[in-house]
């Protein structure tokens, strides 16, 4: 609230300032004109003594209200917030979502083709390779069946 405010009142003062120095009469040459060669006194290069009139008034009264916002505004600004690192975030991982139940059969992930890679077949053998041996096929017999006793009724 109260650095809404200071704003706010920052706003206005560099209005009025930016008025007050546009609407001021220049001193007649300024610093182009004392080193021109135009005057060599004293009084042209440091100006002459103005008689304080309101606009000069009114653009020194702004430009140290300015400058006096602006530092309770930058001193506002940064003891509001602590920093922040964003190392201290949590991760946490998207979720992974099962493919819905009416979804046709087939690859879910478009990337993926479903067709196995071409295997390369090995080249011919020359004459005088010698002939391959395999070895003898063994016959594996399946497990016995178990079968459960049954339970005797009271």
């Amino acid at each position: 609230m109260l650095y809404t405010f200071l704003l706010v009142l920052l706003v206005i003062d560099s209005l009025v300032l930016i008025v007050a120095v546009l609407l001021q009469s220049g001193q007649g040459g300024g610093m182009a004109a004392s080193f021109g060669g135009v005057s060599s006194s004293a009084s042209s290069f440091l100006g002459t003594r103005q008689t304080g009139n309101l606009l000069t008034k009114a653009s020194w009264w702004c430009g140290g209200l300015f400058l006096g916002l602006s530092f309770l505004l930058a001193l506002a600004s940064t003891r509001s917030r602590a920093p922040k690192s964003v190392l201290d975030q949590t991760f946490s991982p998207a979720p992974v979502t099962a493919p819905p139940a009416n979804a046709p059969a087939g690859n879910a992930n478009p990337a993926i083709p479903l067709t196995p890679a071409p295997t390369t077949t090995a080249p011919a053998t020359t004459p005088n390779a010698a002939p391959a041996t395999t070895a003898p096929k063994t016959e594996t017999k399946p497990a016995p069946a178990t079968t459960t006793p049954p339970t005797k009724k009271p």
